[in-house]
């Protein structure tokens, strides 16, 4: 994990799930993953969407053009925890299909522009994975 990861995960638990910088006032949590070739923990700090009580993560990756390790994890082994404040809990990583996710993704985009700018800067559709 990065250290730029590392201090977001830190300052995350230091402060029952808030953080300033680029995440202040985003929803922000963090998804443990099982690596889907060495079996390791992993984790990750994540924006996420609440919508309609439902939880949703995007495997944005900044716009690059390869999803992010997580996602492939999250895809070879969909049983994942998350933290959201000091809570922990366990839940299955879903991918959601064409109609729902151009949905879904819409809405996160219109709260945080910086998604629309991810997806449009990369040819790869951004996967959304429910975490149910």
């Amino acid at each position: 994990m990065s250290d730029w990861n590392a201090g977001i995960i830190d300052e995350f638990r230091a402060n029952e799930g808030t953080v300033g910088g680029m995440f202040e006032g985003a929803p922000l949590l963090i998804l443990h993953t099982t690596g889907a070739k060495s079996g390791q923990a992993r984790e990750m700090p994540l924006m996420y969407l609440d919508y309609n009580d439902r939880l949703f993560v995007f495997a944005s990756k900044a716009g690059a053009h390869s999803h992010p390790d997580w996602y492939y994890n999250a895809k070879a082994n969909p049983g994942v925890e998350i933290e959201i404040g000091t809570d922990r809990v366990t839940k299955t990583a879903v991918e959601l299909e064409s109609s729902e996710r151009e949905l879904i993704y819409a809405e996160q985009a219109s709260r945080y522009a910086q998604f629309g700018e991810y997806a449009a800067g990369t040819d790869r559709t951004i996967p959304v994975l429910e975490l149910t």
